[in-house]
């Protein structure tokens, strides 16, 4: 009769180096942080802090600050005489930050364009090649490193500081939801949108590379709301004044429902999110 090997738990996370004193709650911090980012540990998942004590070979106290941490930063939530849990992904906060994140972004595009040289094109074209040789591989965090990467590249040039880490700070909040989308199709429309961009900036048209950053983004939120009507547990629910926020079909009935709603055509969704004057231009057949 075979054994049966019990599955250990937090498995995916690597035991503590001992480094000495000092420091153990940060690296604790950062290894749980990074297991929620990378959902590891999924939304509303409660966490064993016993276990997690014993796989990372470190005390409780260190788990505990770190989780209290990781609370106030909203990665997990304390619930009393219940226990810790994976915060669900807020898809009222993810709208706002996309809403910074687009408007810094496109109007960078403006400045940037008129001051693109051949150097900078060069890294861009790298960064592109980079993102082309993933994609076969599927590769969700090498992908998603790269696809940072590009954004970096771009609002590096422009050399605002303060624009950089705003956008930084907004793109913290959606880096959960972007590894939910990191699958081949998004990938593939992520690196044809990065591709519109760079040829926008090495034309010099600012108005292009403007509309392209802006295109790619809207997609990009597009694409997040509907993810959130086909894993409506991975989300906080929604409260108050929805204001003027895109419904994609079936999102609601999902969410109040508490079950899935019908067949979810997800090019139908996106194109019902995406304003009509920034959605990509189909070519005409044979064209």
């Amino acid at each position: 009769m075979p054994v049966r090997t019990r599955k250990r738990p937090y498995g995916f996370l690597p035991p503590l180096a001992r480094r000495g004193r000092g420091g153990t709650v940060q690296r604790t911090q950062d290894l749980v942080r990074d297991a929620i980012v990378r959902l590891d540990l999924r939304p509303g998942v409660f966490i064993d802090k016993a276990a997690l004590c014993a796989r990372l070979g470190v005390s409780r106290f260190p788990v505990s600050e770190a989780l209290g941490r990781l609370a106030a930063e909203g990665f997990v939530e304390v619930l009393p005489q219940r226990g810790t849990r994976v915060a669900r992904i807020d898809l009222a906060d993810c709208r706002q930050s996309m809403f910074i994140r687009r408007s810094l972004e496109v109007a960078a595009m403006e400045i940037l364009a008129p001051r693109i040289d051949a150097a900078f094109l060069t890294e861009l074209e790298s960064n592109l090649r980079a993102t082309r040789a993933a994609m076969p591989e599927n590769d969700r965090e090498r992908f998603h490193a790269l696809d940072l990467a590009f954004h970096e590249l771009l609002l590096g040039r422009l050399a605002y500081e303060r624009v950089r880490v705003a956008v930084e700070a907004a793109r913290a909040n959606l880096d959960r939801m972007r590894l939910f989308m990191c699958y081949p199709q998004r990938q593939a429309s992520t690196y044809a949108e990065h591709r519109a961009i760079v040829d926008a900036l090495k034309e010099g048209d600012a108005y292009a590379a403007a509309g392209a950053m802006g295109t790619h983004l809207d997609a990009v939120m597009a694409e997040l709301e509907a993810v959130a009507s086909e894993h409506p547990d991975a989300f906080a629910a929604e409260t108050g004044d929805k204001g003027d926020r895109r419904v994609i079909p079936g999102t609601e009935r999902a969410r109040t429902a508490g079950q899935d709603a019908r067949p979810f055509d997800r090019e139908a969704a996106i194109n019902s999110a995406v304003p009509v004057s920034v959605r990509p231009r189909r070519r005409a057949a044979g064209a």
